[in-house]
């Protein structure tokens, strides 16, 4: 990385910016740097929070001990030696099924027209895609997905939807994602999965963590019904 930079966000946290741009080895980067640092944490570390182009290190200052808690942690993470390569070691793959019928995909036909491309065409290059999970944000659980076809890319909506329905899958520019909670938002919905990405009574309460990868899935709506009728069975 050419540029890296590191600031105080309030009493308990240290933002390392690797720069402006994204892209998938930069993020990859960002990965390998969190690894690093969970794998041989300091006194007081609590977490780290990875962005697009950043990563948050949350810690306690009364357990870093010093009367000068960030410029201790600075230092701390200034020792580690920044990633050679940008190879990750994915702590998974998730499948995630996903209906792309109505009344699931309420924009399909909208990414459809401004692609020009046919609905089935849109769902197949959606689906032939690996995607590497860039960080959660937005929403509890909400995944950004990097990696999409370029050929899929849309705007968001100009105006947001006051509530999109819980599991939605959707597309914004060239990123694609989904809503683990009922929720506004802008996204042109291509689709919808019966799986929940978010569950405070799981562990770990989110199905997905950054630097995973997913694949979709298509599935018809009885497939669809079929599986959320078992997965509700299952919990209850």
């Amino acid at each position: 990385m050419k540029k890296i930079t590191f600031s105080p966000l309030g009493d308990h946290a240290i933002i390392i910016d690797f720069g402006d741009g994204t892209s998938l080895e930069k993020n990859h980067f960002i990965h390998k740097y969190r690894q690093m640092i969970e794998s041989s944490p300091f006194p007081g570390f609590i977490e780290a929070i990875p962005a697009y182009t950043t990563l948050t290190i949350f810690y306690n200052p009364t357990v870093v001990g010093t009367d000068f808690p960030y410029k201790t942690v600075k230092k701390r993470l200034q020792r580690f030696s920044f990633p050679a390569n940008t190879s990750t070691n994915y702590k998974k793959k998730v499948e995630i099924p996903v209906c792309y019928e109505e009344p699931f995909a309420l924009d399909l036909k909208i990414v459809s027209n401004h692609t020009q491309m046919p609905v089935e065409e849109v769902i197949k290059l959606h689906c032939d895609n690996i995607y590497h999970v860039h960080f959660l944000g937005f929403s509890p659980g909400f995944p950004f997905l990097g990696g999409m076809k370029k050929k899929l890319a849309i705007p968001r909506k100009s105006s947001p939807r006051l509530k999109v329905p819980r599991g939605s899958v959707g597309i914004a520019g060239d990123q694609t994602g989904v809503y683990p909670l009922a929720s506004p938002g802008g996204w042109q919905i291509i689709g919808r999965t019966p799986l929940k990405l978010f569950d405070v009574d799981s562990a770990p309460i989110t199905l997905i963590s950054p630097g995973d990868q997913v694949q979709f899935i298509p599935i018809s709506t009885e497939e669809f019904l079929s599986l959320e009728e078992e997965l509700w069975q299952s919990k209850y």
